[in-house]
């Protein structure tokens, strides 16, 4: 069963556009190292729950992963060699869309080289371009000269 939300306020939404930067959920903030997406897409609920499973059997379920992202707009279709008109097609899936700089997958609890692995065979079920980020350190914050 691929995610989707339980309930909606409206069962179908528009397309809209998806333009800009990411602005928030950039950075790794629960685990040590991150999937970050590098252009603007649409990734459906497969997609998320395909490059979840690549990465859980690689880390052989060992260290913790996390999904940033939740796949809560409706995309529609018509049925193939429906005619035009007679109002918008049925719901058929979710997708999450993402801009550039969201950070979509997490993972700590690993060795990096295994983490970048699980990533990279994540990173292939992902339908946008994405670049393996890791979390930076917090002693940049109050770095001054102490002796």
């Amino acid at each position: 069963m691929p995610l989707m939300p339980k309930r909606t306020k409206y069962r179908k939404q528009q397309k809209g556009r998806n333009r800009g930067k990411a602005t928030r959920g950039t950075k790794v903030t629960n685990g040590e190292y991150g999937i970050q997406t590098l252009e603007a897409g649409l990734i459906t609920g497969n997609q998320i729950e395909a490059a979840r499973i690549a990465m859980t059997r690689y880390i052989k379920r060992g260290g913790k992963v996390w999904i940033k992202i939740f796949p809560d707009k409706p995309i529609t279709s018509k049925p193939a060699g429906t005619r035009g008109g007679k109002g918008k097609g049925a719901v058929e899936y979710y997708v999450a869309p993402v801009k550039p700089g969201r950070v979509m997958f997490e993972i700590a609890g690993v060795p990096e080289a295994t983490a970048r692995e699980a990533l990279r065979l994540a990173m292939n079920k992902l339908s946008v371009k994405c670049k393996f980020v890791a979390r930076e350190s917090e002693d940049k914050v109050g770095d001054s000269n102490e002796d």
